[in-house]
């Protein structure tokens, strides 16, 4: 796992808990932390959040890891 997708991990992970909270309590973190949901900070935290989501997509459909080719290479 390279260093984009962690990174991508990361933010999707903070999303799906914001979103957890926007659920369960009706809080919104992102929103409270950087002043409403129209805030241009909160608009530009949701899109990299969106980003990190569509990554972490490519990584459901790769094939092994980087370890597994290279063990199977040698």
């Amino acid at each position: 796992m390279n260093v984009v997708d962690r990174i991508a991990l990361l933010l999707a992970v903070i999303g799906a808990l914001n979103w957890g909270g926007v659920g369960l309590f009706g809080f919104d973190t992102v929103a409270f932390l950087f002043g409403g949901q129209m805030s241009v900070f909160s608009r530009i935290i949701y899109a990299l959040v969106g980003l990190a989501g569509l990554w972490c997509v490519t990584m459901l459909f790769r094939f092994g890891s980087e370890e597994d080719r290279a063990v199977s290479a040698a």
